[in-house]
């Protein structure tokens, strides 16, 4: 009897050590695609788990770029995290912010986005969001998602309409339907573990598992932004604004410059001097600089606070980074404090699983070249 009660002991012990630190479930990963897309321009990010922020990707570059994106549990169908899972233990390295029930590790974030578009993701539509005339768009200027999404309509009419839903367990765990989507199960077991993905377009069709290794998470680049000391803010009534104006500048350009004004004293011309540009974006190549002005209208830029005259510069590939997330977001905020810190805060809808819709977040922040800051 003793050893059967020890034999029953160990498998209990052994059950809780299996037990998974999260296991979420989603049937439609196009915006968690979205999310990821926005901040991929490096080879590892590091990701935190939480019971109450969800998952939080974050990548940087040169120790000058963070980016950020934010994947809150209410984004998925399942959500279950094990916070009460023994973790390392906290040393006098830690952040005094760091939440014990957390857990970290880095993954290649390409690795994480093309297993989860494996069955091909068409891009999420922002309907609505942006202007009726959008100014300074190319019209030879298509994304990947774009084309590929022409690409799945001409295979879809080529399968035809019909479609019958099978009943097994992959209808039964996803809720069913017979439109076009990849549906995702998500597991992680916990420091060590590979993250587990199992992806299924619908029940009829083939289903696959992709185990992704995980690191031990690397030290992030620190970049706190007080908004006691913000100097500029404003808020893009939509994204395009700023979106367009980035992508019509010339690849080429090495520097950006924000400058913006008070709204008492733009548009007021001084001896000798131009006329004082409200918000004015500038960039900087080997064959000249271009610069683009924004109008003191509501309908394109939603908020405009500026105490006092500023001008910071920044890397132009460093904005180009931006362009995914901004082309999946409907509105965006532009912020600089006076060291010329820059935040720019990108607004995801995602519609939350049983009906409304949810506000996902990401955001960039960015160092002012040397010198190149004024105010």
């Amino acid at each position: 009897m003793q050893s059967a009660m020890s034999q029953s002991q160990r498998s209990v012990l052994e059950a809780e050590e299996l037990k998974p630190v999260l296991k979420a479930s989603v049937n439609d990963v196009r915006y968690i695609v979205a999310l990821l897309r926005g901040i991929n321009f490096s080879n590892r990010a590091s990701v935190t788990l939480s019971a109450d922020a969800g998952i939080i990707v974050t990548g940087d570059e040169a120790r000058t770029l963070l980016a950020t994106s934010y994947i809150y549990s209410d984004h998925f169908d399942e959500w279950t995290y094990a916070a009460d899972i023994p973790r390392p233990a906290l040393s006098q390295f830690s952040a005094p912010d760091v939440d014990p029930s957390s857990v970290s590790f880095d993954i290649p974030l390409n690795v994480l986005i093309e297993c989860l578009n494996i069955y091909g993701t068409p891009s999420i539509s922002m309907g609505g969001s942006g202007p009726s005339h959008k100014k300074w768009r190319r019209e030879a200027d298509r994304s990947e998602d774009e084309r590929y999404e022409e690409r799945r309509d001409g295979r879809q009419q080529t399968r035809g309409a019909s479609h019958v839903p099978a009943s097994n367990r992959i209808d039964q765990y996803f809720g069913g339907g017979s439109d076009k989507r990849t549906r995702m199960r998500l597991s992680y077991g916990g420091i060590g573990h590979p993250l587990t993905l199992w992806l299924a377009e619908d029940s009829s069709g083939p289903t696959t598992t992709c185990e992704i290794m995980t690191f031990d998470p690397d030290p992030i680049t620190e970049l706190p932004f007080d908004g006691d000391r913000t100097l500029l803010r404003i808020i893009f009534k939509s994204s395009s604004w700023l979106r367009d104006a980035l992508s019509e500048f010339d690849p080429s350009c090495e520097k950006i410059t924000f400058i913006a004004n008070p709204v008492s004293e733009a548009g007021r011309a001084q001896r000798g001097r131009p006329i004082k540009p409200l918000f004015r974006i500038m960039a900087f190549g080997a064959f000249g600089s271009t610069e683009m002005d924004y109008p003191n209208d509501r309908e394109v830029l939603e908020t405009f606070e500026c105490s006092r005259f500023v001008a910071a510069s920044y890397r132009f590939t460093h904005m180009t980074h931006t362009l995914r997330a901004l082309q999946n977001s409907t509105k965006t905020s532009l912020r600089i404090d006076d060291e010329g810190l820059l935040s720019l805060q990108f607004l995801v809808p995602v519609p939350k699983p049983r009906g409304g819709q949810s506000d996902s977040f990401i955001e960039f922040r960015c160092l002012a070249l040397d010198e190149e800051v004024a105010s």
